[in-house]
């Protein structure tokens, strides 16, 4: 990267709470967001990500076209943490024309679809009237609800490559600005629970009926979840907290829902992260680990882990507080890295109990449920790597941190 790119406000809703601070809150006392699985449609036993109150979201009047399960989790998101009132501050000092919008998603408002299907007429098959798929499901629809929502006219991407779809926004934005199309940007992941995303990975044997254990030694699969987050993104400047300092990306191709073995992918991505913010690995305070608690996934990113660092930098997976939010699991982890850096702390990778003996990285546990060491916190937290490695190969790590 040939400058920084400063961070300058983030905002995230999961199942663990709804903003920064219940999150931080949620993180810093090792308290769950996951719950017995209630949603609707759904008959197996799992624990899910839920997020409290989507259904009671109203979108704006003139926006009820684009009313979804998605675009409701998106506006709920953006209530947060004062984000709509620092987006419009943005805008008064860039121009609605100068701020690109870039957001990842994998299902979009897939849900809105299920609903209508389930309601085809019987006789002839068409869909109810109130089916607008351009509007709901379609890829896109995430970002056409902001681009109107926040009066937006800039460059816009939606980005749909699975887990790592919210972490390559990041990317996304830093090219657009580099090429001198927007001078600020909106980043940001959505993702809700639906019927296909629920049945899929139970399909495919990788759901727990338990809350999932990234890295243990009986981790039996993941937990689906869902969430929103924004990160607003300028042109470096003096001043600046926090700071994006390094991405990578990277499709290795192995297979369409298994991780290279190897983890071949995810080091180039951690290692092209690393590259572009010009730190060598023993700077990397913290790793925010994708650790989807599957016994694949998880051997094969600390393979990763262990090609890139030594083994000494403290990291874990926190999805045992959100659960895995698939094309908003970039953004989470993106946040949850700033909350590190801002709180000073290194979060837990609560429910992990017993980490497995070929899993060698060193993995930050919760002293009240293990009796094994926790890695220490040896001064601050400055710098945190957040990697997100997802379906089809499709990799990416963000690295965040003080300026340097």
């Amino acid at each position: 990267m040939n400058q920084k790119i400063s961070l300058t406000a983030c905002t995230v809703t999961t199942a663990a709470g709804k903003g920064v601070t219940a999150n931080a809150d949620a993180l810093k006392k090792s308290r769950t967001g996951l719950q017995k699985n209630g949603f609707a449609g759904i008959d197996f036993d799992t624990y899910i990500g839920q997020v409290d109150g989507v259904d009671d979201v109203l979108l704006p009047d003139h926006l009820s076209d684009f009313d979804c399960r998605n675009n409701r989790l998106a506006e709920l998101g953006l209530l947060q943490d004062n984000m709509l009132e620092k987006i419009a501050e943005m805008k008064a000092r860039f121009g609605a024309e100068r701020i690109g919008l870039f957001v990842g998603t994998s299902t979009s408002g897939i849900q809105q679809t299920e609903m209508a299907y389930a309601q085809r007429n019987t006789v002839n098959g068409e869909l109810p009237d109130w089916f607008n798929f351009q509007t709901t499901h379609d890829i896109y629809s995430p970002v056409a609800y902001l681009l109107k929502r926040l009066g937006l006219r800039g460059a816009s991407q939606i980005i749909s490559t699975a887990c790592s779809s919210s972490s390559r926004v990041f990317a996304a934005a830093v090219r657009h600005m580099q090429l001198g199309l927007c001078d600020a940007a909106i980043v940001g992941g959505v993702d809700s629970l639906c019927q296909m995303t629920l049945y899929g990975f139970n399909a495919l044997q990788l759901v727990s009926s338990q809350p999932c254990r990234p890295a243990d030694a009986e981790r039996d699969g993941i937990n689906i979840g869902e969430a929103a987050g924004f990160v607003l993104l300028e042109k470096y400047h003096s001043g600046s907290e926090l700071c994006l300092l390094g991405y990578g990306e990277s499709s290795d191709a192995w297979h369409m829902s298994s991780p290279h073995p190897e983890g071949a992918g995810a080091v180039q991505a951690m290692q092209q992260a690393l590259h572009r913010a010009g730190l060598l690995p023993s700077r990397i305070d913290y790793i925010n680990l994708h650790g989807t608690a599957t016994p694949a996934n998880d051997l094969a990113e600390d393979k990763a882990m262990m090609t890139v660092f030594s083994g000494n930098n403290p990291g874990s997976s926190t999805k045992g507080f959100t659960g895995h939010t698939l094309g908003a699991a970039g953004i989470v982890g993106a946040v949850f890295s700033c909350l590190a850096i801002e709180h000073n702390f290194l979060p837990v990778s609560l429910n992990t109990q017993r980490v497995d003996d070929r899993i060698q990285s060193n993995i930050v546990l919760d002293p009240h449920l293990t009796a094994g060491s926790v890695s220490p916190l040896n001064g601050r937290v400055n710098t945190v790597m957040s990697n997100s490695f997802g379906f089809g190969g499709s990799n990416a790590s963000l690295i965040i941190g003080r300026p340097v």
